[in-house]
Formats: C-alpha cells, sequence, structure tokens
C-alpha cells in the first residue's frame, strides 16, 4: 500500500469546485446548530441516529423504539442488535471526548474507540488470513496488509497524515476521503473497520473546525448509495480512480449537511411551538430548562426532569403528567415504570410512512 501522502494531484477542478460546496455547507450547518440553545438535544438525538445508520451499514439493524427505550432502560434491552448500536453511540461520543479534551486523533485514541465497538481489547490484527470479500460471490476484492509490523508501520504514517498539516496542504474536506480510503484499506482490526472509520470521519472534521459538534452522520448517506461506496473504494484500489471516490465522499458531505440543516431546523421551530403553547396552556410548569429537558432525547423519564430541573420526584412526576394530559407527551409504562414520549420529535427522525 501507498504512504501518506499520495505525491501527486488529484485536486482537479471538478474535485475543488465540490470541495467548496461542501465547505458552504457546512458553514451553514454550523451557524444553524447555534440557533438550539442546549447543544444536548442535537449529540443525544444525532449520534444516536447516525449509530443506528452506521451500524446498519453492518447488516446490525434495530428500530427507533428499541434505540430510545435503551437509553432510558439499559438493564431492559435484550437485543445484541440494540446493544450493538448503543456501543457505537458511546463510542462516537467517547471518541469525541478525547479530540476534544487533546486536540489530535492518535492511534491510541482509535484503539479505544473500536474497543468500545467489539467490547474487546484486541487491538490491530497480529494473525494473517483477512480478507475482503464480496459477500455475494464470496470473491476476494482486496486483500489487506497482513503482517503486523506492517500495519503497524501505516497505521503510524495515517496519524502523522491526519494531524500534520504541514504533510499536505491539500483541502481538509478531500484529504477526510483520502483518510477514510486508507484506513479502510489498511483494515487495521479483525472487526469494527467499518464503524470505527466512519467515526474517524466526524471526528477528523471536527478536529479541523469544520463541525462543532460530532452531529454529521454520513453513514445514512452511505447506505443509500452502498453499492456505489464499496465499488468506489475499489476502484481506487484497482485503478486508482482518486476523482470519482473523492467526489462521492465531497457529495456525501455536502447532502448530509444540507439534511442536517433541514433537521435542525425542523427541531428548532418545534421547540418554538411546544414553548408558546405550553406557556398558554400550563403557565405554572413552564420554564426553559422543562423545555430543553423535552427536546434532550423523544423518549423521556421522571428521574431526567427531577434531575434537570432539580425538583423533586413528585414534581417531576407532576409536570410530566399534566404534559400527558394537556397532547404535549404520550404516557407509557415498561414495567413498572413510566415514560413520556415526545411524538413531534420522535417523528422529525422516523421516516414518514412510520411516523405517529
Amino acid at each position: 500500500m501507498q504512504l501518506l501522502p499520495l505525491g501527486f494531484d488529484i485536486e482537479s477542478k471538478k474535485v475543488l469546485k465540490k470541495a467548496v460546496e461542501a465547505a458552504q455547507y457546512l458553514a451553514e450547518l454550523k451557524g444553524t446548530v447555534r440557533t438550539i440553545p442546549n447543544e444536548a438535544i442535537l449529540i443525544n438525538t444525532l449520534v444516536l441516529q447516525e449509530a443506528k445508520d452506521s451500524s446498519a451499514i453492518e447488516n446490525i439493524i434495530t428500530t427507533h423504539d428499541e434505540l430510545f427505550k435503551a437509553e432510558l432502560f439499559a438493564e431492559q434491552v435484550q437485543s445484541w442488535e440494540t446493544k450493538e448500536v448503543m456501543s457505537y453511540a458511546t463510542a462516537l461520543k467517547h471518541g469525541f471526548k478525547l479530540v476534544q479534551d487533546n486536540g489530535f486523533l492518535s492511534n491510541k485514541f482509535i484503539c479505544e474507540i473500536q474497543a468500545i465497538l467489539e467490547d474487546n481489547k484486541a487491538g490491530f490484527r497480529k494473525l494473517p488470513g483477512t480478507s475482503i470479500k464480496n459477500t455475494a460471490t464470496g470473491e476476494v476484492l482486496h486483500t489487506p496488509p497482513q503482517d503486523y509490523d506492517t500495519i503497524v508501520s501505516l497505521k503510524a504514517n495515517l496519524e502523522n497524515y491526519m494531524n500534520d498539516h504541514a504533510l499536505d496542504d491539500v483541502d481538509p474536506l478531500i484529504k477526510m476521503a483520502i483518510i477514510h480510503y486508507q484506513f479502510e484499506s489498511i483494515h487495521p482490526f479483525y472487526d469494527g473497520n467499518g464503524r470505527t472509520g466512519r467515526i474517524i470521519n466526524i471526528l477528523y472534521l471536527f478536529l479541523n473546525g469544520l463541525l462543532d459538534l460530532p452531529i454529521l452522520y454520513l453513514s445514512r448517506y452511505i447506505i443509500q448509495h452502498k453499492p456505489d461506496y464499496y465499488r468506489l473504494l475499489q476502484e481506487v484500489r484497482d485503478t486508482g480512480n482518486w476523482e470519482e471516490w473523492i467526489l462521492f465522499m465531497l457529495d456525501s458531505i455536502s447532502k448530509t449537511a444540507k439534511g442536517t440543516i433541514e433537521l435542525i431546523n425542523d427541531i428548532r421551530l418545534l421547540m418554538a411551538e411546544y414553548k408558546l403553547a405550553i406557556r398558554d396552556r400550563l403557565p405554572k410548569i413552564y420554564s426553559k430548562d422543562l423545555l430543553e429537558t423535552l427536546f434532550k432525547h423523544p423518549y423521556t423519564k421522571i428521574e431526567h426532569v427531577e434531575n434537570d430541573l432539580q425538583v423533586s420526584y413528585l414534581t417531576a412526576r407532576t409536570y410530566l403528567d399534566k404534559l400527558a394530559e394537556s397532547g404535549f407527551l404520550d404516557k407509557q409504562k415498561i414495567g413498572k415504570s413510566n415514560f413520556y414520549i415526545n411524538i413531534g420529535l420522535l417523528n422529525i427522525f422516523l421516516p414518514k410512512k412510520e411516523r405517529l
């Protein structure tokens, strides 16, 4: 495999034009994010969406209902699929905290992320035999490096490339596409490479100041264009067709940023509607903190309100029951515990055919 930087110019006119477009959408997204008063509202909801979609690429499928309930009642989670998706969300948040605190993305951090995903500390592959195959035909498409020392060397090179901006003056968005290709082709772990690689994308954009929060979930775009994603990855390996691969990744950023802007605007408008309606119909219980708590997660339980508003359990339950009686929330029960669904917020995340 080739070391980075590539050593030749890949910034064609088409690529640069697409990079400018993607950067504009990301700048607009950053501005839109600032219209939401509490960043937890976006992190909690959008990270779960990314976790769900990224896991679905690996055929780990769960429902929104299972996922949202899992955050409330972790001890009652039964399906391994939901547990896997929740592990992804945990790994993404952990990775974000690491790069936020340290200002770089090391191989050590990447191994920590993968360890959370896979619930083991196997680290980089040490045994030969790994190959990437066509799942339909069994044909071997790519044989990544087999020797542990080679993997370590290539990952050290990639770590330097990610963090040393002096190595290559290529546009950061183009660089992200190169990094993603290189990581997936090294395939350093026994398992979890795809999901780890997609987390790296988000963290790299944050490190370069292109995102303020880890909320650009590219996985949905990749699901929608899965054949093209794998075909173009392979074309780089087989023919060196970098341009089409980079254009694909830049397009994923533009389309995803545009969709995320629309989603955040939907959340902001719904919050404004709830604010006016609750103040009008339940003025005695309305507060800014209560409103934000209702939007931190589509599913809320009494303890959330109790902790966020610093009120008694009885007061928190009274607030939520009044909101449910007035139609703002839907009250449901799991075992002996009640939980409350913000149907309007939930519907923003559901496909139209699944909305309540």
